[in-house]
């Protein structure tokens, strides 16, 4: 499989420590099946760095063998309950290996902080979460899986104009 991460750097050697906390899906490096998405991210981090807008493509195995693999296969009550749970920085994301599920984008993100923030129940942010079309993204936690099923493929400059 193809994934794709956005940043202002070339990254051959992904590693897990460089990582922020309090992500949707905890500490961890961040990929996408989506090759725009990852280019509008490296957008917004070049913008932010005034550095060049850089995409790294990655292939991971598709053996992925022993490693703990969970899969929010929907928006539903345990993506959401997960996502706001590690943007607390609960440590729960420390049980898997690699996380995959949909990113909660700026429009996404609205939605689950009113939730987060007590404004909304659970049941109102779902029923909004429904109208949004979601990328995804695999957030890989144990430096192993990098080092022994990504590899690195290719780096290349975004411009503005790209978008």
């Amino acid at each position: 499989m193809i994934l794709f991460h956005g940043t202002t750097e070339i990254i051959e050697k992904p590693n897990v420590s460089f990582s922020k906390n309090y992500l949707d899906f905890g500490k961890g490096f961040y990929l996408t099946t989506y090759q725009k998405q990852a280019e509008k991210w490296a957008l917004r981090k070049a913008l932010r760095k005034q550095k060049s807008a850089i995409v790294n493509a990655y292939e991971l195995s598709a053996d992925l063998g022993t490693y703990k693999v969970l899969q929010f296969k929907q928006e539903n009550e345990k993506w959401l309950d997960f996502v706001c749970a590690c943007r607390k920085g609960d440590n729960i994301y420390k049980n898997y290996d690699i996380i995959i599920g949909a990113v909660a984008n700026d429009d996404v993100f609205k939605t689950v902080d009113m939730y987060f923030r007590g404004i909304w129940s659970k049941k109102k942010a779902l029923e909004e979460l429904r109208y949004y079309k979601m990328n995804d993204q695999i957030c890989i936690i144990n430096q192993n899986v990098l080092d022994e099923k990504l590899v690195f493929q290719k780096a290349y400059q975004v411009s503005q104009n790209a978008k």
